[in-house]
């Protein structure tokens, strides 16, 4: 499956923008550490665009990404994406063992919670996101309550990357594709006035 053919599937089942935007983000993470890795981003791309198309149709465990999964055997998704899908819930049974699984893992969250940090910024932006900010967040319980932090401390930990490393790095990777994620905040409207 291409990267346009697993782009266009997302668009069928996935209507939110909000959703596909958090695809787009562990896209960009997932990218950026098969660069660091000496992998293929264009492979670690698909589990990250895939993980979870199919949570407006199935938003409970355990039917996501479980029947998700069967979907995209049906689509002809391979194997080792479908797989790397699966394992990115704790749940699934499936353990996370290649390098791409376990770092889909490592951004999944955290790349939710890195979003949830920049819309409450002054600017609504990821620029304005750092380390320290972010740390004192995953304290805070009341704030993005939904967000697993032992999920976000696992990935790092699975990955074998320092947390506040791990933090970083995602944040760098959101902030070089901020603008089609939605992150870009008033920063980008600030240089589009400035441009006019």
């Amino acid at each position: 499956m291409t990267r346009e053919q697993a782009w266009n599937l997302v668009c069928e089942f996935v209507q939110s923008d909000a959703l596909r935007r958090h695809m787009l983000g562990v896209e960009a993470c997932m990218a950026a550490y098969a660069r660091r890795f000496g992998e293929d981003p264009e492979k670690w791309a698909l589990p990250a665009l895939l993980h979870d198309f199919d949570w407006e149709i199935h938003p409970n465990a355990p039917d996501h990404p479980m029947k998700g999964e069967r979907i995209l055997a049906e689509r002809g998704v391979d194997d080792e994406t479908r797989r790397a899908v699966l394992s990115h819930a704790s749940y699934s049974g499936v353990p996370r063992v290649s390098l791409m699984e376990r770092t889909l893992f490592a951004c999944d969250e955290l790349t939710g919670f890195l979003t949830a940090c920049s819309y409450v910024k002054p600017s609504r932006s990821i620029y304005e996101v750092d380390v320290a900010s972010v740390k004192r967040k995953l304290r805070d319980k009341a704030f993005a309550r939904n967000v697993n932090r032992q999920d976000i401390a696992d990935g790092a930990q699975e990955l074998g990357v320092p947390l506040e490393e791990h933090i970083a790095f995602c944040i760098e990777a959101l902030k070089a594709h901020a603008p089609e994620l939605g992150l870009a905040g008033s920063v980008q409207e600030q240089a589009v006035n400035a441009n006019s």
